[in-house]
């Protein structure tokens, strides 16, 4: 991860376990999903300006500095080490299982747009 992304990432995992909330939690208080929430934190998605007073609500202890930089596109990376983590690998596992099945329906339901 690079050194800039990983200072933020550190700075926001830290207001988000001061606050003492889960993500389920900030994801309730926000209208959002805790995936999002988790994606958000992590720099992986970018905060839009409507949901940035929710987020602020739900994380009060959120400095506006870091407000305004998940509102900058987002800093996503891959760890090719991450895949060594058992639950990520086994989640790998079951895409690259049911990939080809899942794309079918997708392509069926929503067709062939991506």
């Amino acid at each position: 991860m690079e050194q800039s992304k990983l200072s933020i990432v550190t700075r926001l995992e830290a207001v988000k376990h001061k606050s003492g909330k889960s993500y389920n939690q900030l994801a309730e208080e926000t209208g959002l999903t805790n995936v999002y929430v988790a994606q958000l934190l992590r720099r992986q998605a970018q905060l839009k300006p409507d949901t940035a007073p929710k987020l602020r609500a739900a994380l009060p202890g959120l400095p506006e500095e870091l407000v305004h930089e998940m509102m900058r596109p987002p800093l996503r990376s891959y760890d090719p080490n991450l895949i060594q983590d058992p639950t990520v690998y086994r989640l790998n596992e079951a895409v690259m299982h049911f990939g080809e099945s899942i794309k079918e329906i997708i392509n069926e339901e929503f067709g062939d747009g991506m």
